[in-house]
């Protein structure tokens, strides 16, 4: 489509000009309002300049404005006034508008937008009452009436008054569900409500009440609560599908969309509640399932889901400025949801396809405007709709003259033949227009001559060009450009010589028009000429002013006239002196024809009309014809005109003229030469007459009147209507506003009101003849309507109420009362009456209600009926009374206090102000009763202090309003618990009866006191003489009576006792007497007194430590101390030094834990220390209490709050509060808990003063006296905390309570704040944070952050009190840094420091470590003080890793970060200068044990290995001794193969060797041939290099093999019958062991340079050998391990320890190894040498070695389990040649020892995977058997060489993988 557009609109986006329209809101399509309140809604659309602004009815209807109910704004606001209920109509509060923008560009309009006003109707909200099992869910829903549901929303929920704060078990739902999870017992005892509120109204309402019946869980299938059904959301809202089921086990649910289960995505959530789906997208659309199954069934809910995607709409183009006769195409594209519809619209006019306009697309998405006009110009609007929501797009078209202009243009030149030149021409135009080219007026062709071409520019500009490359004399003349489009052309000329012989192109004879101007051109080409003259009859032109020369020798002729001009011209050039060149050309002059002007007079219908014709000069012959409006007229009866036709003249005759003779009509003349026409205008006039004539009409008031006057004539008259409101008919008024003529003449009222009503004139004029009018009288008809009533009222319960309204309208009226929906017949309920009463034309009815009852609170309405229509006033009546009392429960029942709940039913139709509650004892009247006034109506809970325990009370209650009290609620009787005693016992005596035995007696409490019954009593004792510890010992007897005695038995011999007593009932003990002390008697014998330890002071004494343990002279002791307290906080480390075994520690706290710990000390240092002692201080008197406080709580009563004592010196056994009277009286002492922090002191006097302090008291006795406070009872009191400020210590991760306990009357309101730099910021709840009823602030799970200052505000009307708590969490330790100090071969000694201790002292360190390379880690726990630590014990030569943590009283903090240190030593090494065998015979050898140096560790094991060379199977042998070993049953003259390992803690080292043993008579073995493959090269080598070698070697040994003489390099080949001729191209060397020995020139010349490993240092490359080749006889060499690598296909370098292919070819004839795969040796690092750097080593065998490693590697790789081996390179750094050789070998073969190489070299080598016939061949190879002296043959061996190196051999096959040749 896009491509469409820009190819055949021809058009071009321009900016249309200042000139433009918008929209404000084209989102706005539906707007809902108060009818009380009233809506302004501006215009959504725009423009500038200024537009004009217009409201219209969808239906297209202009908007009028009625009095009071509507007016639109000179600024385009549409304003709905506030209107009553009676003066709804639908037409204006519920209809479609849509409101228009016009300016110069065009109109454009809004959707449709709803407007509905919602009015105040009646409606109730309720909750249904529900039934739950136990832990299962409950559902309240708040059921809203359909009417309203639209614009009602639940807003909160209400638990006995109190609203639900959403969390915990209680959730509410985005649908305005209550749900309650986990249901327990006691939810059944509240009582829910719904609160509501009105959209529009802002009106709410409150349900009723409904319970919760929760039953005891039972087995049942589940049962569907809350679900969900089909729905439409907008994509990217959120929607919650419910889904809420009961049963037991309680079920689990199942999501399923589409039959599968829910996909996993971010934006669905399963709550409680069902699902949730946020950010909805369309692919969110199908069908949703939810399961829900238990154990006894299951339940299935589902519903369709629709995501709906707004629809966008794209208008495109946009804002185009294009020419008259243009193709036009917009595209509407839609975006959104499917199935919408579109609409197009121009000028806000819907676009009916016509000739020029066609809509094309699926969905009408595409309009076409072709030969596009003038008025096709304005605004396009494209209106997409879907199911009420509409979108849309515009666009500004402007369609003008667009004939073209030339803008560029080219000039005249001269150019030489062959020398290129370019034309250009540029053109404007609208459409943009096409240019096309002539040369001497010969259309030029795109040929290999010209080439032309053209192109349209962003601007519409339309340029084109025309090239000439070569150009020849001919190319030369006058080039014309053409510019043309469908509104006209243009063109431009100009001369292009080219150099050369000049000559005339023939000329055509040309016509030319009389009259008009002729233009001749003289077509000249080539260059120079002189001149170009123009001759006519032989006279030089020009001879007239007509006539015109131009330069380029153009001829025009002006005004042609026939005698004159017509004939032959000479064309004449001048090209050289006296020499001219001619051409002629003749003009032929037509004549066109000239129509003499004439007139059309104005006739009337029925006369005659005759018109004529007449050509007055032209050229013959002449056609004329005649057209009317356009089109040919044809004479005739049908068309009633008649034409006569002479030679040069006609004539038209109409015999009786009729109004459709009306028109334009052209008189057409033509010839050869040209067409002419003459047009006027024939009008026939009929004056006006009435066709419908108005008459006297009646409307209805309200509705819309139509006043009929229909008039024809012509010229069309003009209506106009005039009105009177008197009863004469002149004057006439004009009319204005709401009221219309319409087309047809009649008036349209659309509102029609009371004014409207009385006479109307219709006047018809259209100039021809005399003016017509008739008038009308129009009667406005009044509908019944109310105007008067109250919207609410108020009655009292049980008197008379009367209820008015007032009606007016055309009589008669009626008037009906309804109640509710129930009409009202008085006749049959006497309780109402109806009056009617009429005033002037209104009449007045009066409902009364006589009495007024509860059941009267709803709505009455009076409906006015007349003929005419009705009218209805809604009155809310509600009647008020005192409320119904409230229902009153006990929660809790306690000793001193109850707590009681109650729920008001009903509150009377009146606010609640509050309630009173009376209580007393049961044996009481109730005159006698106390009385709890003005409680809060927020309030549905008390609690009744100051009760006694033990007693029993009647309670009941009251509500009043403010109309009164209600009745008293029903009575409740209740116990309080008992309490403890709050008396001690009375005259306590104490008597010694013997030396070991006191008797006590006393007395009960007082009865006041008891608080219940007396159970029983304890009786405490103790000795308070020297050396007792203070603590009573406790005995208890039951109660017998009034008075008791108990007797104390086994006591001390005259020794002190004091003894206490206390009272005990059911709750608890009472406080104790005051102590009483006695002694038992004397009986002959007294123990000596001990001596007293003070509180202060601690006497510590040890032992010696033994000498042996001294090492040294001990210089003295150090006693070592500190304290350490319940929070777990430790004091300052404090020492003392003595020289004696015991030591005095003073200045100690008082009862206070101390750990003390002693050492000895010598010169070099301290010693260990002892085992902790812990100590305990003694008790002794407390301190005074940290702080008091003292406020009243009512009249009588007063609360004293207290701290305990910053130093309490013992256990607090309890407090003593101290209340005296001014003036100063003796005090009365209260005695409290020690758990409780404060007493209430009642029955105290109001507005007396009291001063009140306290003390604390331990088994030392009473401490100090607090501060004293001064307080008075009051019943009005400012906000009071009772609790404390300072500072509060916590462990993180803990829940911490603030406490902010408060009294004051009113009831203070408590707000927390948390300090923040300079400001205070408010503690909200949270999941966090909780702030109690009581004030107190929860922090749960405390961090770090929550730290810092808390301010506590209690307030009320009469003031406020504050408190500030300072908390500090304490978290555990940061890491301490961890460093190694020194270490040996068993220790490491570590040393650190501590971190921050996170607010905690650090109580320790716990250090773990492990063997580097194992995950087993052991612990050290080391104490607090130290800062470091020897880790003893330890492996030698062994890495270890270390980390350390600290430990605070919070816990372990962050771990250290991890190192690792070793022990000194390393793996044991074979001395090279100690030989190994010590002796050798034919059966045994002995072996030099003493030659392995341990490296610092103790060898612990020693194992070796040896075999006879060339078989498989090893001997294995372990060492005991560290000394010499025999190795015994050899055989005879036998090499020998010797692998040797030993280990300790730090490694194991490896050497091997070979030997032979001697024959039976003492000879030794001649030289053994060596049998080498790479195999037993690798295994040697690592043996070589101290390795073990962990895969052994299974089956027998199979395949060739390669025997190479390594210090030489040298290929030996053996057989038993000599030397075999392999090739020209072999060098016989020597003979040995009679072998061969070759030395192959051939593979050093086909391998190229070699690379010489010998030196490689990680990071560097390897070079050619042949560069360095003299540089290798001797140096160190620096290396990490060697790997063995294989590069995958992508040529990457693998890591350390891994297989990669290698497919480098050596060299230009380099070998390539295309049936198996290469590896070659690559650095790694070890582990252990990575941490050493680099190890040097002196071998120049470390290449070898290092490539035994590698392949040990590889041999591991299980893909090379069966892999052949072939050596392709081998270099030796050798003064003489560098020399290689090759082999091949299978995996099994059999080991062979070589002799280590003396020279630095490497060796490169291949595997290939073996067919079977490789394992067949291998089986055929001969077994080395064992030889003795004179024998002289070597064993019989094969060879195999690769093929890639012997590549001139004569091949063989041996299989599929690999090929190799065999010599024997």
């Amino acid at each position: 489509i896009w491509i469409k557009i820009f190819q055949n609109l021809s058009v071009h986006s321009e900016d249309v000009g200042s000139t433009r329209l918008y929209f404000v809101n084209a989102s706005l399509q539906r707007v809902t309002y108060s009818s009380s309140v009233g809506v302004s809604l501006p215009c959504p659309a725009g423009g500038t300049p200024s537009a004009i602004l217009r409201w219209y009815l969808a239906t297209g209807d202009d908007i009028y404005d009625v009095p009071h109910i509507r007016h639109v704004h000179a600024n385009g606001t549409l304003q709905l006034y506030p209107f009553s209920p009676s003066a709804y109509n639908s037409y204006i509060h519920d209809n479609d508008y849509f409101c228009t923008a016009e300016n110069q560009a065009g109109k454009i309009r809004s959707p449709n937008i709803r407007i509905k006003a919602v009015f105040r109707e009646p409606y109730t909200v309720r909750v249904a009452d529900q039934r739950s099992m136990r832990s299962n869910v409950a559902v309240f829903k708040c059921l809203i009436p359909a009417a309203v549901q639209e614009y009602v929303s639940v807003v909160s929920w209400e638990r006995d008054t109190v609203s639900i704060v959403p969390g915990n078990r209680f959730s509410l739902t985005s649908f305005g569900a209550l749900y309650i999870s986990d249901v327990q017992k006691e939810d059944a005892l509240s009582t829910y409500r719904c609160i509501t509120k009105h959209k529009y109204s802002g009106e709410t309402r409150q349900s009723n009440g409904a319970r919760l019946s929760v039953m005891d869980p039972n087995e049942s299938s589940p049962t569907i609560l809350d679900s969900f059904q089909a729905g439409e959301v907008h994509a990217g809202q959120s929607v919650e599908l419910p889904c809420i089921a009961g049963g037991y086990p309680s079920p689990t649910v199942r999501w399923l969309k589409d039959g599968r289960p829910l996909p996993s995505d971010a934006r669905w959530t399963r709550r409680l509640s069902g699902l949730t789906i946020s950010d909805l997208r369309q692919e969110d659309s199908g069908s949703y399932a939810c399961e829900v199954t238990n154990s006894f069934g299951s339940k299935e809910v589902s519903g369709q889901l629709h995501v709906i995607d707004p629809l966008r709409v794209t208008l495109s183009p946009k804002n185009l400025k294009t020419g008259i006769s243009s193709t036009l195409f917009f595209t509407c594209t839609v975006e959104g949801s499917p199935e919408y519809t579109i609409n197009w619209y121009r000028n806000t006019e819907p676009i009916v396809p016509d000739q020029h306009i066609s809509i094309q697309g699926q969905h009408n998405d595409t309009l076409q405007i072709t030969a596009a006009q003038k008025f096709h110009s304005g605004a396009y609007q494209c209106f997409a709709s879907r199911k009420g929501h509409t979108a849309q797009d515009f666009s500004i078209i402007l369609l003008e003259d667009g004939t073209p202009r030339i803008v560029s243009s080219f000039s005249e030149r001269v150019v030489n033949p062959g020398e290129p030149f370019s034309l250009m021409c540029g053109a404007k135009g609208a459409p943009p227009p096409s240019i096309t080219w002539t040369l001497d007026d010969e259309p030029v062709m795109r040929d290999s001559t010209y080439k032309t071409s053209q192109y349209t520019l962003s601007d519409g500009l339309t340029v084109s060009h025309v090239n000439v490359s070569s150009p020849l004399i001919r190319d030369g003349g006058v080039y014309r450009c053409v510019a043309r489009n469908s509104a006209g052309s243009a063109e431009y000329q100009a001369r292009i010589n080219v150099r050369g012989p000049p000559r005339i192109r023939p000329m055509r004879d040309i016509t030319a028009v009389a009259g008009r101007n002729t233009y001749i051109t003289c077509r000249v080409i080539g260059y120079p000429y002189y001149s170009i003259k123009w001759l006519k009859d032989g006279m030089q032109l020009p001879d007239n002013h007509r006539q015109v020369v131009f330069e380029n020798g153009t001829l025009r002729l002006t005004d042609v006239q026939k005698g004159a001009d017509e004939g032959t011209y000479l064309c004449s050039v001048l090209i050289q002196p006296q020499v001219s060149i001619n051409q002629t050309v003749h003009v032929t002059v037509k004549v066109p024809p000239l129509i003499q002007p004439f007139d059309i007079p104005s006739t009337s219908v029925g006369k005659l009309m005759y018109i004529a014709c007449v050509v007055s000069s032209g050229d013959m012959p002449i056609r004329i014809t005649w057209h009317k409006d356009g089109q040919l007229i044809v004479p005739g009866f049908a068309s009633g005109v008649a034409i006569e036709t002479k030679e040069f003249m006609s004539s038209l005759q109409i015999s009786k003229v009729t109004l459709k003779h009306n028109g334009n009509y052209t008189c057409i003349a033509s010839n050869a030469a040209a067409t002419v026409s003459w047009e006027r205008q024939l009008i026939v006039t009929v004056p006006p007459r009435f066709v419908v004539q108005p008459n006297n009409q009646d409307c209805i008031y309200g509705k819309a009147g139509v006043l009929n006057c229909s008039v024809e004539g012509y010229p069309p008259p003009k209506v106009m209507w005039k009105h009177a409101k008197g009863s004469i008919v002149p004057p006439y008024i004009p009319l204005t506003g709401r009221i219309q003529i319409m087309s047809n003449g009649s008036l349209l009222i659309r509102h029609v009101l009371e004014d409207d009503r009385g006479y109307y004139l219709c006047q018809a004029s259209n100039g021809v003849g005399s003016d017509i009018s008739k008038s009308m009288i129009l009667t406005v008809k009044i509908p019944a309507m109310i105007t008067s009533h109250p919207n609410t009222t108020m009655a009292r319960k049980g008197q008379t109420k009367e209820l008015n309204c007032t009606a007016r309208g055309e009589q008669p009226i009626i008037i009906r009362w309804e109640r509710g929906d129930t009409v009202i017949d008085a006749e049959r309920n006497p309780r109402y009456s109806i009056a009617i009463n009429k005033k002037g034309d209104e009449v007045i009815s009066t409902l009364k209600l006589n009495p007024a009852e509860r059941g009267d609170s709803v709505f009455f309405s009076c409906h006015a009926i007349n003929s005419y229509g009705e009218g209805r006033g809604l009155i809310q009546l509600t009647v008020q009374e005192p409320p119904d009392p409230p229902e009153l429960e006990v929660r809790e029942v306690k000793d001193r206090s109850m707590n009681l709940r109650w729920i008001q039913r009903f509150d009377g139709n009146s606010i609640i102000t509050s309630y009173d509650i009376e209580y007393k004892n049961k044996s009481d009247s109730w005159d006698h009763m106390y009385t709890t006034r003005n409680i809060s109506p927020t309030n549905n809970q008390a609690n009744i202090v100051e009760l006694h325990p033990a007693c029993v009370y009647s309670i009941r209650m009251y509500s009043y309003n403010k109309i009164g009290r209600s009745l008293p609620s029903k009575e409740l009787t209740i116990s309080t618990e008992e309490a403890p005693p709050d008396g001690p016992p009375m005259d306590v005596i104490l008597t010694p009866m013997t030396s070991q035995s006191i008797r006590v007696t006393w007395r009960a409490p007082k009865k006041e006191l008891q608080n219940g019954v007396i159970r029983g009593y304890q009786i405490g004792y103790r000795e308070n003489g020297p050396g007792s510890n203070g603590q009573y010992s406790i005995v208890e007897m039951k109660a017998t009576g009034d008075s008791e005695v108990y007797t104390l038995d086994n006591l001390k011999k005259f020794a002190q006792y004091g003894v206490v007593v206390q009272a005990f009932n059911r709750a608890g003990t009472g406080p104790s007497s005051t102590e009483i002390n006695a002694t038992t008697l004397e009986d002959g014998k007294r123990a000596g007194e001990g001596g007293r330890m003070k509180t202060t002071n601690a006497v510590i004494t040890w032992a010696d430590p033994p000498r042996l343990t001294l090492h040294g002279v001990r210089k003295g002791y150090r006693a070592v101390f500190r304290s350490f307290f319940p929070d777990g906080e430790w004091g300052e480390m404090q020492n003392i030094t003595t020289t004696r075994e015991q030591v005095e520690l003073r200045g100690l706290e008082k009862f206070t834990n101390y750990s003390v710990q002693v050492l000895a000390f010598t010169q070099a240092g301290d010693g260990v220390r002892s085992n902790v002692l812990y100590i305990q201080t003694r008790e002794d008197l407390p301190g005074p209490p940290a702080g008091i406080k003292a406020v009243p709580s009512s009249p009588s009563s007063v609360v004293v709050s207290w701290l305990p004592p910053h130093k309490p010196n013992g256990v607090i056994r309890k407090y003593t509060i101290y209340c005296s009277k001014q003036p100063r009286t003796a005090p009365s002492e209260y005695e409290a808990n020690p758990e409780m922090l404060f007493y209430r002191i009642t029955h105290l006097t109001r507005g007396k003063q009291y001063h009140i302090w306290s003390a604390a008291v331990t088994t030392a006795g009473r401490g100090n006296i607090s501060s004293k406070v001064t307080v008075e009872p009051a019943g009005k009191v400012p906000a009071k905390i009772l609790s404390f400020g300072g500072t509060v210590t916590t462990p993180w991760k803990k829940e911490v309570r603030l406490p902010c306990s408060s009294v004051g009357e009113p009831a203070p309101t408590i707000k927390w704040t948390k300090d923040r730099s300079d400001s205070a910021i408010p503690v909200t709840a949270d999941s966090q944070r909780q702030i109690l009823s009581n004030g107190t602030l929860v922090l749960r799970s405390v961090k770090a952050e929550d730290s810092g200052y808390y301010t506590c505000t209690a307030t009320n009307t009469l003031g406020f009190d504050t408190i500030i708590v300072n908390l500090v969490v304490q978290v555990p330790p940061d890491q301490p840094r961890l460093t190694v100090s020194t270490t040996s071969t068993s220790s490491i000694t570590l040393a650190w420091i501590p971190g921050d201790n996170g607010g905690s002292s650090i109580r320790g360190f716990v250090l773990q470590y492990s063997v580097d390379n194992t995950e087993e880690w052991r612990d050290v726990f080391i104490s607090s003080s130290e800062r470091s630590f020897r880790l003893d014990n330890l492996r030698c030569g062994t890495w270890y890793k270390v980390k350390l943590a600290a430990k605070n009283s919070v816990g372990s903090g962050r771990i250290s970060e991890i190192i690792e240190a070793k022990t000194h030593g390393r793996e044991p090494v074979f001395n090279k200068d100690q030989p190994l065998l010590t002796h050798i015979n034919s059966t045994h050898a002995g072996l030099n044990l003493q030659g392995w140096t341990s490296g610092g560790c103790p060898i612990t094991d020693m194992m070796l290995d040896f075999r006879p060379k060339g078989t498989w199977a090893w001997q294995s042998l372990k060492a005991n001794s560290t000394t010499q070993l025999f190795l015994s049953e050899l055989r005879e003259a036998t090499w020998y193969e010797l692998k040797m390992k030993a280990c300790n803690s730090a490694g194991c080292g490896n050497q091997s060797s070979q030997f032979a043993t001697t024959d039976y008579d003492g000879s030794k073995c001649i030289p053994y041939c060596f049998f080498v493959d790479a195999k037993s090269l690798a295994e040697m080598l690592i043996s070589k290099n101290n390795r073990s070698i962990d895969t052994p070697v299974k089956g027998p040994p199979q395949g060739p093999r390669l025997h190479i003489d390594i210090p030489r390099v040298q290929l030996l080949i053996e057989d038993k019958e000599g030397i075999k001729q392999i090739g020209m191209w072999l060098h016989l060397t020597t003979n040995f062991c009679t072998g061969v020995s070759l030395h192959h020139q051939a593979l050093i010349q086909n391998s190229g340079p070699l690379i010489d490993m010998s030196d490689i240092r990680p990071g560097t490359n390897p070079v050619s050998r042949k560069s360095i080749k003299s540089a290798h006889s001797s140096r160190n060499r620096y290396s990490s391990q060697w790997t063995l690598s294989r590069p995958s296909q992508s040529q990457s370098t693998a890591s350390a320890r891994t297989l990669t292919s290698d497919w480098r070819t050596m060299g230009s004839h380099g070998i390539t190894a295309t049936e198996s795969d290469s590896y070659s040796a690559s650095l790694s690092q070890d582990t252990d040498k990575g941490r050493n750097s680099m190890v040097s080593t002196e071998s120049a065998s470390s290449t070898y070695e290092e490539l035994a490693r590698a392949y040990e590697h590889a041999k591991l790789e299980e893909h090379l389990q069966h892999a052949k081996f072939t050596i392709t390179e081998c270099f030796i750094s050798d003064s003489s040649s560098d020399q290689m050789t090759t082999g091949t070998n299978d995996p099994a073969d059999s080991m062979t020892s070589l002799s280590t190489p003396s020279e630095p070299g490497i060796c490169r080598f291949t595997a290939s995977p073996p067919k079977p016939q490789d394992y067949d061949r291998g089986k055929n190879v001969a077994v080395p058997i064992p030889h003795r002296a004179n024998k002289s043959k070597c064993k019989k061996m094969t060879l195999t060489i690769s093929s890639s190196a012997l590549g001139r051999l004569q091949k063989q096959s041996v299989g599929a993988y690999s090929k190799s040749y065999t010599l024997v």
